[in-house]
């Protein structure tokens, strides 16, 4: 992945943005006095390359003006037919309200496709309010089976066969 949206830039995640994608997890979490877990739901975070990359998945970074301002990725699940989980879609404040996540949301949804899934599975927190807006208003419908213990909700896509 190599693209922008506005002045922002979408690139692959590379091993020197862990610890600076980790903080920023974190402090999102924390703006919505969520904890953070890296041994538990946040361990991905250090281990994107057997989390993400060699399950089939991808990792993203975005950066402002040489500056990391979110993340975006998915993986595999063996939770339906051919169906991966969105993971770790956080931005820091100042890149909020500016359609970068429905740009990222629509973009993940384009590559999910293009590797043939068929199921896009997210689980999140009723606080994180923008993100449940996102979601719902994106064709998400909710579903049951929450399995990360900070979250509440979980939502389900069906991704349209290309004729």
């Amino acid at each position: 992945m190599n693209t922008t949206y506005r002045d922002f830039v979408v690139r692959d995640w590379q091993p020197s943005d862990r610890p600076i994608a980790f903080d920023l997890i974190r402090s999102v979490l924390a703006e919505y006095n969520l904890e953070c877990e890296p041994q538990g739901a946040d361990q991905d975070v250090w281990h994107v390359e057997d989390a993400y990359l060699k399950t089939g998945g991808e990792f993203w970074v975005i950066e402002q003006d040489g500056r990391l301002v979110g993340t975006a990725a998915y993986y595999p699940v063996e939770r339906g037919d051919r169906s991966v989980e969105i993971r770790k879609m956080y931005l820091l404040a100042d890149a909020r309200g500016q359609g970068l996540g429905r740009f990222l949301l629509g973009e993940l949804e384009q590559a999910i496709a293009a590797k043939g899934y068929r199921q896009i599975w997210i689980e999140t927190a009723s606080v994180l309010k923008e993100a449940v807006k996102l979601y719902e208003s994106s064709g998400y419908e909710p579903s049951m089976g929450v399995e990360t213990e900070r979250c509440d909700r979980v939502y389900v896509k069906l991704i349209k066969e290309a004729n």
